[in-house]
């Protein structure tokens, strides 16, 4: 150990270290700055960054033996406080920086020491500042990061007030349809914000520490366990196997259609018969230390036989392939859809016809935050907190596995750093269940980077055939396809996701006649969960790539083809569904003059006779569900306060898309007539044991569904508080008429939907949908290969907007994830693929400046005052807007993603 003296911001502290600890640790467990945050432990995404002796210094990756003592340090806690924050801090608020936030201190902290040393930074100075010092985003596509820096620079400079950095409030008080900061915003800028590890670090003294003893092999049978030279290890409590379960030591995977060959109750908590997948959990190593957890977990000796491993969907359906689950099909789920006439009829009377072979990757969710997660009993009832957004039905996923009644099971979610779609699966809940069960006391847990890449779930990768047939006016006559998913070892959702590919194929178009097959197979490779846009990445790439043959094939624009044939009154959808409303003209009239402008742009750039640099421009159209399946439903309760003030209870979770400011807004605005303001609008979300079951925060669900939910109770408090004269009654005079003051809102898709057709899939799944237009320019290099994108554009239509700030930041980040996607995301090498940069993270570099957003307002009939849906909008289609300009550039078409310089290089060496 070490004695050494630093300053921190401004004050001194006289700290015992050990020369091996990493800063980041020192800050967050010896001085409770927890804004620092701990996230890939490898110095890659920036979010521990602090000003050690005046420079920028990633902390995970600094020990302490090399800070000098005497070291003066300034975390984010030191630039501004949520009642006192820096300019930065409130440009951050203001422009809707502030998502999941949790790489945001970091920002901060390097942004502020770019100001410092520059006050008159270009656009571009400040972009490769923040790619210099590592700055990794998932949630906002970086550009309101650097239009805050701007405006903060020319305040510093005298040409803007102070005020200019702050959100005006419109003189009325109106929350709904204008740019207001979501509420956690101030804390999420300041490193107020507590997180689950934040949390973590807080548990009460003998909480046990968690360590995963996890499988090194994808296949296998585990012959023996032994702990016992674990057990002796300094520190360890007990080594926990899946003797030690319960229950029956399984999650529920939810089975939505019953014709599926599978319970679903496939994935085990704590492996004991067998190997899945490379990284199963095998036992839990609980100590009073998580470095004594940690080291102990070495020693804890599996006796494997290790088994082939059928490492995608192709190997898992050969003859010989041995089945994954004994007694179950490694082909689980097959289904087809089948809409109008003969289909081979219809492409062969056609006049043009396009087929392709495309792939689309096992794509990395990538989140800032490791997943983490505690467990503790109150009472007698087993309390979980984690990164759930899907609190209700987790519980229900894991009970059984636990061998408890789930009503012994109280879920709440804590603030998260991102999810985008895999903690619609659980993760950890269980693994933290199992030990406080077993032991009886509190329990944690927390993934490194690397496991939560390597440990949990993935958008699925699809193999897929496609053709599509157009008469010779250029309008769609047909679409057949057939496709084979790989759903790694556990079927959790996998029925539905086969149905979401099958039905989301051409969506956007009228087809009248659709014939499409397609499987969820086991494998043996990282299982599939939920990931943004479920489904419709996948299908929309083959059908909007094709689309662009076509009108080649035509001699249409690509533009052209699809105004001639998006969906107008009178279409259907690929389920024969009619639709409630028809954005999609507007929408590509919208965007043409851009169009026309980077096309014209991209052909002069082209005619330079020297260089390797050529530039195409690409659409892409993206449509995408608003709600669940069939029969969606949603409840929120409403409780008006002794201040009359109101309290609002649901389970809009929130992993960084807005929850917050989302139950405000649409309560705000249904309230209005009380005249009640914003800060009399109190919320309690995410939390069984108080709140009513709202559903997931999954399908683009929660501003329609839940949204409906808050004003019908919001309506229902309302009414009991109107007098004869229009005029509303106070709690007091509530109390006094013997009137209730709480008041559960309810809302169902049910009479509007209907149940599918398991022969043919026609039906009508959800009451609306959004729409998008993507528009790319990108730039290939053809002596490398390496593209480039240039330009990005979404034009929207989600309904009316509930909050244009946090509509425009979910665009900016899902488009980001889409260029991702397009070029360099991938989790299929379990060696190389195990860090973000490994896997294709987006710097900030990646994701170009002229970066727009264009919105289209259609009123949605049955939404909240209009609305639909947002977030998963924008990872529908701008991933083939950038293949399709990418052709356009150089003439190469790339079919399996991602168009690595590789592939695009090889492709032109063909060409």
């Amino acid at each position: 150990m070490e004695r050494k003296n630093f300053n921190v911001n401004g004050k001194k502290y006289e700290l015992i270290t050990d020369p091996e600890e990493k800063l980041v640790h020192v800050l967050r467990k010896q001085l409770g700055l927890m804004g620092t945050k701990m996230a890939c432990g490898n110095g890659q995404c920036g979010a521990c960054t602090v000003i050690l002796n005046g420079g920028l210094k990633r902390s995970c990756v600094v020990k302490m033996k090399n800070v000098p003592d005497g070291s003066v340090i300034t975390t984010v806690e030191g630039i501004g406080q949520p009642d006192s924050l820096s300019r930065l801090q409130r440009a951050f608020v203001k422009h809707g920086c502030t998502q999941c936030g949790f790489c945001i201190p970091g920002f901060i902290v390097s942004g502020t020491k770019l100001l410092e040393e520059n006050e008159s930074p270009s656009r571009e100075d400040v972009r490769h500042w923040f790619y210099k010092n590592n700055n990794l985003c998932r949630c906002t596509g970086y550009k309101p990061m650097v239009d805050a820096v701007m405006d903060v620079a020319k305040v510093m400079r005298g040409e803007e007030p102070d005020s200019f950095l702050d959100y005006v409030e419109p003189a009325d008080g109106t929350v709904w349809g204008t740019r207001r900061p979501r509420p956690s915003a101030k804390d999420k800028v300041s490193g107020a914000c507590q997180y689950g590890a934040d949390i973590g670090a807080r548990l009460p003294a003998g909480t046990l520490q968690m360590a995963l003893v996890q499988a090194q092999i994808s296949h296998g049978r585990i012959l023996n366990i032994d702990t016992s030279k674990a057990e002796k290890m300094p520190g360890v409590e007990r080594v926990i196997t899946y003797k030690d379960v319960k229950g029956k030591n399984r999650i529920y995977g939810v089975v939505v259609f019953p014709w599926s060959k599978t319970d679903g109750f496939e994935r085990p908590i704590l492996c004991d018969e067998k190997i899945f997948q490379f990284g199963d959990a095998i036992a839990i190593v609980c100590a009073d230390t998580f470095a004594h957890a940690d080291a102990a977990a070495k020693f804890v000796e599996v006796e494997y036989e290790e088994l082939p491993a059928a490492m995608n969907a192709l190997d898992a359906m050969e003859e010989d392939a041995l089945e994954i689950h004994p007694g179950i099909p490694n082909v689980y789920f097959e289904q087809k859809i089948i809409k109008g006439q003969d289909i081979d009829q219809a492409l062969e009377g056609s006049e043009y016809r396009a087929r392709g072979n495309f792939y689309t990757q096992r794509q990395p969710h990538l989140v800032i935050e490791p997943d983490v997660g505690f467990s503790y009993m109150d009472g007698d009832t087993l309390v979980i907190q984690s990164k759930s957004i899907y609190i209700y039905t987790h519980r229900a996923m894991i009970a059984a596995g636990l061998g408890l009644d789930p009503t012994k099971i109280r879920m709440v979610q804590n603030v998260m750093g991102g999810t985008f779609g895999y903690k619609l699966s659980p993760t950890l809940e269980a693994l933290c269940g199992v030990v406080t069960l077993a032991t009886g006391r509190p329990a944690y847990m927390e993934y490194s980077g690397y496991q939560t890449i390597t440990y949990t779930g993935k958008r699925a990768p699809v193999f897929m055939d496609m053709e599509l047939s157009a008469d010779k006016d250029g309008m769609l006559t047909g679409a057949k396809f057939d496709f084979t998913m790989d759903h790694g070892p556990y079927s959790e959702f996998g029925d539905l996701l086969t149905a979401k590919i099958l039905r989301n194929v051409a969506n956007g178009y009228h087809v009248p006649n659709i014939y499409g097959s397609g499987r969820a197979v086991f494998t043996n490779h990282a299982f599939a969960s939920a990931m943004r846009a479920y489904g419709a990445p996948q299908s929309q790439f083959g059908s909007e790539v094709l689309m662009d043959v076509l009108a080649e094939k035509m001699g249409l624009d690509p533009w052209e083809i699809r105004y001639r044939n998006v969906f107008r009154p009178g279409s259907t959808s690929p389920t024969g569904d009619e639709l409630d409303v028809h954005p999609l003209p507007g929408l590509l009239e919208l965007v043409k003059p851009k169009y026309e402008r980077l096309k014209a742009e991209s052909r002069e750039f082209n005619r330079k006779p020297e260089g390797t640099l050529r530039r195409g421009v690409g659409l892409g159209v993206g449509v995408y569900n608003v709600g669940t399946d069939m029969a969606d439903s949603a409840e929120s309760r409403i409780e008006l306060n002794p201040d009359n003030s109101v309290t609002i209870y649901n389970t809009w979770e929130d992993h960084g898309q807005g929850g917050d400011m989302g139950v405000l807004q649409t309560a705000h605005q249904a309230l209005r007539d009380l005249g009640i303001r914003p800060e009399q609008i109190h919320t309690k979300l995410n939390d069984t044991a108080f709140c009513p079951d709202s559903g997931p925060a999954a399908a683009s669900r929660s501003q329609f569904v839940v949204g409906n939910a808050i004003v019908n109770s919001c309506e229902k408090l309302m009414d009991a508080m109107r007098k004869d004269d229009g005029s509303f009654r106070t709690y007091e005079e509530m109390k006094a008429e013997g009137l209730e003051t709480a008041y559960t809102g309810n809302f169902t898709t049910a009479p509007f939907c209907t149940m599918i057709d398991p022969a043919t899939m026609q039906y009508k799944p959800v009451i609306t949908y959004m729409y998008a237009v993507f528009l790319a320019q990108v730039e290939v290099d053809t002596s490398n290969g390496k593209t480039r994108v240039v330009s990005m554009t979404g034009a929207v239509d989600v309904g009316k907007i509930g909050n244009r700030l946090l509509v425009e930041g979910q665009i900016y980040g899902g488009m980001a994830q889409g260029i991702g996607m397009a070029l360099s995301e991938n989790f299929e090498d379990l060696k190389k693929h195990t860090t973000m940069r490994g896997c294709g993270f987006p710097t900030i570099l990646d994701v170009p400046d002229d970066y727009e957003v264009i919105c289209q307002e259609t009123y949605r009939p049955q939404g909240p005052f209009g609305a639909a849906g947002c977030g998963e909008l924008p990872t529908t289609a701008p991933h083939p807007a950038i293949i399709n300009a990418i052709y356009d550039a150089c003439g190469v078409r790339i079919t399996h993603l991602p168009a690595t310089p590789d592939k695009v290089l090889a492709a032109l060496e063909r060409v």
